[in-house]
């Protein structure tokens, strides 16, 4: 399978997201192909191609609905974060809540999920449970982290299950359905699971580094949001208490300088920079890709498969 059927199915999955969103509401429509026309990585969809052309699928026109799918999933909660942060800025663009108001950013992110069930519709029973077990793993994420926010009580047990479940879930769902819809092996559908939770991992480790250390310029949101609102993979690496300590972080590419309150997570955060915790996190982050990496292992060689390993390294390395 060569690298130009990759790129049509990820070509035919945009022309679907756009597509699905059309309405006569024309504030649905134009909101809706905003945040899609925004870009990103679609690290998911191919992903999902990918796997089921590694677990042996012919035609990846036929799972193009089903990765569509995972990646309208994720652009739906990207609508919500975005009015749960309070942030202006996605992917270098004006979020959906900053230039149409709140209430038709959650109207918005509603259209987008409910779509999901129209892509997903083909597929029948055994799918959309797979699909439905993600979202709902998903959503118990994302309440966990702003628990855990609202607290300031976060541990490395509670991080570990928030991205379990709020990314790792939906990369799982994704690779296991590529897997089902080509119809191979219980065998090879674990493999290319375990293989997809761990990239999910990692991805979202890397994700919360970047949140501390990235350039906003290249991220296309400030830096920093993860440290306001309290959550993060840094939450868990430094377990000391620094009362008043000073945090800086990245502000419309000003360096701004304040007092962190008594907040756990700010006191942790105030001294990530000097505490080596962002190291600890790369390393958890390449001990999740290892784990990736040899549940690969067990997938025949192909080039597809060489193209899933590429993904490790792009999520590793990746500075946006």
């Amino acid at each position: 399978m060569t690298t130009l059927s990759i790129t049509d199915g990820i070509t035919a999955v945009e022309q679907i997201l756009q597509d699905v969103v059309d309405s006569d509401v024309e504030v649905l429509r134009q909101a809706s192909q905003h945040i899609i026309s925004s870009g990103g990585k679609r690290i998911r969809p191919r992903l999902a191609l990918l796997a089921y052309l590694a677990a042996g699928g012919a035609d990846p026109l036929e799972a193009v609905p089903m990765a569509a799918a995972i990646e309208m999933v994720h652009t739906a909660t990207l609508v919500h974060d975005d009015i749960n942060d309070h942030s202006l800025t996605r992917r270098g663009k004006i979020t959906v809540h900053a230039r149409w108001g709140r209430t038709f950013a959650l109207l918005t992110g509603d259209y987008l999920f409910t779509k999901v069930y129209e892509l997903m519709a083909p597929y029948g029973g055994d799918f959309n449970v797979t699909m439905a077990d993600a979202c709902i793993k998903l959503v118990e994420g994302e309440t966990l982290q702003a628990t855990a926010a609202k607290s300031g009580m976060m541990d490395r047990e509670t991080y570990k299950s928030i991205i379990a479940r709020k990314t790792a879930s939906l990369f799982e769902a994704g690779a296991r359905m590529g897997g089902q819809l080509a119809g191979a092996s219980e065998a090879i559908v674990e493999a290319l699971s375990v293989y997809a939770y761990n990239l999910g991992l990692t991805f979202q480790i890397v994700d919360d580094i970047l949140d501390i250390i990235g350039d906003p310029e290249k991220l296309g949101k400030p830096v920093g949001a993860d440290l306001a609102q309290n959550r993060g993979v840094m939450a868990v690496q430094n377990g000391d208490r620094v009362a008043g300590a000073k945090v800086t972080v990245a502000n419309g590419g000003e360096m701004v300088t304040a007092v962190a309150d008594a907040n756990p997570f700010q006191q942790m955060m105030a001294r990530l920079r000097d505490s080596g915790a962002v190291d600890v996190a790369r390393l958890q982050a390449q001990e999740t890709a290892v784990r990736a990496r040899n549940a690969l292992q067990q997938i025949p060689p192909s080039p597809v498969r060489d193209e899933l390993e590429n993904l490790i390294d792009m999520v590793l390395d990746r500075d946006k």
